[in-house]
C-alpha cells in the first residue's frame, strides 16, 4: 500500500475513487464521498461557530475521525480525551474546552454521517507543522496533563510504520480491541490507515471472539493491547487467529508466557511497539527479547537517565523536548543498551515509593511477585493509611486459585510475603491484597488503576473488605467479608448486629457504578428478598449482572448455597432521538 500513501493534509483533498472502503461502521461500510461530504458538512457548521477549542470524545472511531478531520479544517483548536466521565468533562470545561461528541448517554449525539449537501465546499490543505491536537492523557502521577501533537509528528511516523509494515498489511482492514483516544489507537486505528488507504473498523471489538467474527471473510490487522492478548486461552478461535496479517501489540509488557501461547496455537508473532503519548513509537520487536529502534531514533545516557533522540520530536514543531537538548527527550525508563542500537527495558523509575523511609520499586515488586507460581500479573499502589502501605492486585492461574481454595487466604499470603521476604524488608511488603482472574482493563486496554486503587482503598468502615474479584463480560462476583466494625453495627442492634437492607442495597449499587461505569440516574427497585441476616465477620460472595438492555443491575449476596439477599436496580434507559 505504501504507492497509495497521502498526507494527511491531502486526506480531504486528494483524489481517491469515490468508492474507495475507508470505515466499516454501524453494519455498513463508507467510502471516500461519504466521508469527504459528512467532514465538509461539519465545517460549515463549526465555522459559524464563536469557540477555538473543542473536546473530542466519541464511542466509535468513524464519526471521531468525520469531526477530527472537519475540526482541523475549520481552523478549530483539538483536545482528545481519554474517557468521557463526568470529572475529565470537567477539568476539559476548565481548560475552555467545548464538548462535541458523545458525551452525555441520556442525549445521543447526531453525527450527520450521511450529509451531502456540503459534498462540494472548497477546502484548502492543512499545514501540517502548524494543524496539531492536544491529548489529553494521564501522566506518571494519574492527574490528566495535555501533550500538544503536531500533524507532521504524526505523518512522520505514519511514514516509518508504513516503510517497515505497509507490504505486510496490504489490504486489510483494521480491527481492534484498543480506543482510538489514545495515541496507539489513534495512530493504528484512523491516522495511519487513512493516509495509506486502508478501511478501518469503526467499533471496538471487546473480545477477541467478536472481532474473529467481524473479519472472517476479509484480510485483517489486530491492533491490540497486552491486557487483550493474555486473556487468549485454548478455547479461543485460533485457527481465525493463524489467518490475520498481522497483530500489534502496545501499552504495556506484553509477557513471554502469552507471547509463547500465541505462537503454539497460531503460528503468530505479535509485533510488539514500545512508545508512550509524549514520543509517539520509539522501538519495536518480534520474536526477538531486544528492542529495535526505528529509524532515525537514538538513545543517549546523562547523568544516569535515558534521553531520546526521535525526528518526531524535533524542536521546530515540539514543546516536550529539554531547552537546548536539540530534540532530546527525558525517558522514565530504565535501559540496557546492547549492541545494534538495540535494548532491554527494565521498569520505570518513576515508580520509585518510599515506605517507612525505605525506597522500594514497584515494577521490582510486581516483577518478583509474577516470579511466584500460581501469579500471572501483579499491580501495586501505596495506600494512605495511618501509615503509609502497600496494595496488591494478583491475577492468580488456576494453580494459584487452587492453593489459595487449598490453603486458605492467610496461609496463601504468608507464602507470598514469605517468596518476597528474599528480596525486600519486610516493612515494604504488601498488607492489603487482592486476588483476581484478570485485570480490570480500560477502553484503551490498560490497567484500569481506579477501579484497583478504589477497591484495595476502601472504607472498612463503611463498605465490606474486597478479597477476590472474578470479572466477565456483563458481570462481576466479588469475595468479601463484613468487617465489624462497620457504623452500621452499634445502631442495628446492640445484641444482635445485623447489616441493614438499605446498606446491602447501597453496596450493590457502589460496585455496580464502579465496574459497570454506571452514569444512569437510578429510577427503582424490583424482587428485593432479604433472606438471611448478614452480620460482622460473615464472608459473602456479591453477585453483579448489568443488563444493557432493560438498563437493571441485578445483585445476589450468597454463600455456597445459603442465599442471605437477592434484587434488581433500575436505571434511566438512554433516550433516542426522534
Amino acid at each position: 500500500m505504501s504507492d497509495n500513501v497521502i498526507t494527511l493534509s491531502g486526506c480531504l483533498l486528494t483524489e481517491r475513487h469515490p468508492t474507495r472502503k475507508i470505515a466499516y461502521h454501524d453494519r455498513q461500510y463508507f467510502y471516500a464521498d461519504t466521508f469527504n461530504a459528512a467532514v465538509r458538512y461539519w465545517v460549515t457548521q463549526l465555522q459559524i461557530q464563536p469557540f477555538e477549542r473543542y473536546a473530542v470524545y466519541t464511542e466509535d472511531a468513524y464519526p471521531f475521525a468525520v469531526l477530527l478531520f472537519a475540526l482541523f479544517h475549520a481552523g478549530k483548536q483539538v483536545w482528545i480525551a481519554g474517557n468521557n466521565r463526568p470529572g475529565t468533562a470537567q477539568q476539559l470545561l476548565q481548560h475552555g474546552c467545548q464538548l462535541i461528541g458523545d458525551w452525555n448517554a441520556a442525549q445521543p449525539f447526531d453525527y450527520h454521517l450521511n450529509s451531502t449537501d456540503y459534498s462540494n465546499l472548497p477546502l484548502s490543505p492543512l499545514n501540517l507543522t502548524e494543524t496539531s491536537l492536544v491529548i489529553f492523557t494521564s501522566g506518571s502521577t494519574g492527574q490528566p496533563k495535555p501533550i500538544e501533537k503536531c500533524l507532521i509528528q504524526f505523518q512522520l511516523e505514519i511514514a516509518n510504520l508504513e516503510k517497515q509494515w505497509g507490504s505486510l498489511l496490504g489490504d486489510s482492514e483494521i480491527l481492534a480491541t484498543v480506543s482510538h483516544q489514545h495515541i496507539y489507537g489513534l495512530l493504528f486505528r484512523v491516522l495511519w490507515p487513512l493516509s495509506a488507504g486502508r478501511c478501518f473498523h469503526s467499533s471496538i471489538y471487546i473480545n477477541p471472539e467478536t472481532l474473529i467474527n467481524n473479519s472472517q471473510d476479509i484480510a485483517a490487522c489486530w491492533v491490540a493491547s497486552p491486557a487483550h492478548l493474555k486473556r487468549l486461552d485454548q478455547n479461543s478461535p485460533w485457527q481465525s487467529i493463524a489467518r490475520l496479517t498481522a497483530i500489534f501489540s502496545s501499552g504495556g509488557v506484553l509477557y513471554e508466557s502469552t507471547k509463547q501461547q500465541i505462537t503454539t496455537h497460531s503460528a503468530q508473532q505479535v509485533i510488539e511497539i514500545y512508545g508512550s503519548s509524549e514520543t509517539g513509537g520509539i522501538a519495536w520487536r518480534q520474536h526477538d527479547p531486544l528492542w529495535q529502534l526505528f529509524d532515525g531514533m537514538h538513545l543517549s545516557c546523562v547523568n544516569n537517565r535515558w534521553l531520546l533522540h526521535s525526528p518526531y520530536l524535533s524542536s521546530l514543531f515540539s514543546s516536550l523536548c529539554k531547552k537546548g537538548a536539540g530534540g532530546d527527550f527525558q525517558l522514565e525508563d530504565q535501559i540496557s543498551l546492547q549492541e545494534d542500537d538495540r535494548f532491554i527495558l527494565q521498569g520505570r523509575l518513576d515508580r520509585i515509593v518510599k515506605i517507612e523511609e525505605k525506597r522500594l520499586s514497584l515494577s521490582e515488586l510486581e516483577r518478583h511477585l509474577i516470579d511466584i507460581p500460581g501469579v500471572a500479573d501483579a499491580f501495586t499502589v501505596p495506600l494512605a493509611k495511618s501509615r503509609d502501605v502497600i496494595g496488591a492486585a494478583l491475577v492468580l492461574t488456576e494453580a494459584g486459585f487452587e492453593q489459595l481454595k487449598n490453603h486458605g487466604r492467610n496461609a496463601f499470603i504468608k507464602h507470598l510475603r514469605t517468596q518476597l521476604h528474599q528480596w525486600f524488608d519486610a516493612v515494604v511488603l504488601p498488607r492489603k491484597w487482592l486476588f483476581m482472574d484478570g485485570m480490570s482493563l480500560t477502553s484503551q486496554g490498560k490497567i484500569d488503576q481506579h477501579i484497583l486503587n478504589t477497591l484495595l482503598n476502601t472504607d472498612n468502615q463503611k463498605l465490606p473488605q474486597v478479597q477476590s474479584v472474578y470479572i466477565s463480560a456483563n458481570g462481576v462476583e466479588l469475595a468479601l467479608k463484613v468487617p465489624e466494625d462497620l457504623i452500621y453495627f452499634p445502631d442495628h442492634f446492640a445484641d444482635y448486629p445485623i447489616l441493614p437492607g438499605v446498606v446491602q442495597i447501597s453496596w450493590a449499587e457502589y460496585f455496580g457504578r464502579l465496574f459497570f461505569s454506571l452514569e444512569q440516574p437510578f429510577l427503582t427497585m424490583e424482587v428485593i428478598k432479604f433472606v438471611k441476616p448478614i452480620q460482622p465477620g460473615n464472608e459473602l460472595t456479591l453477585l453483579l449482572n448489568w443488563n444493557t438492555t432493560t438498563h437493571k443491575l441485578l445483585f445476589n449476596f450468597g454463600s455456597g448455597e445459603v442465599a442471605y439477599s437477592s434484587g434488581r436496580l433500575i436505571y434511566t434507559a438512554k433516550t433516542r432521538p426522534p
